[in-house]
């Protein structure tokens, strides 16, 4: 007979640990692209995320500066303020979940564009 597995959440639950940090709809999308990347604009995130908004991104990028996953640098040159964003270490940490997201994406669109047809 087979046991069944149940993951005691008294001392917190791990899932909801790492979903603490990359809930929100656009936070694995700003992950998925500081990634492949050393750093990105803000511009730049706005450019590869058509679909979210200007304040949405700000609100988005400064809870994952707030949480420690995020580093915001500010290059001062005339006459624009460049912002840019990079992985921390925490960060970084991070990146096997984000590709399992990317990977699992990209094959449930594939499955979904063959049931399509």
């Amino acid at each position: 007979m087979t046991e069944k597995y149940a993951y005691n959440c008294a001392q917190g639950c791990p899932v909801e640990s790492t979903l603490q940090f990359i809930s929100g709809k656009w936070k694995s999308v700003i992950l998925y692209h500081l990634i492949h990347q050393d750093f990105v604009h803000y511009g730049d995130l706005k450019r590869l995320i058509p679909g979210v908004t200007s304040r949405m991104l700000s609100l988005q990028l400064s809870d994952l500066v707030r949480d420690g996953i995020i580093d915001k640098h500010i290059i001062q040159s005339y006459p624009v303020k460049n912002i840019e964003y990079h992985l921390t270490p925490l960060g970084q940490s991070l990146i096997p979940v984000i590709e399992a997201l990317a990977s699992w994406g990209e094959s449930f669109n594939a499955q979904a564009k063959i049931a399509s047809r």
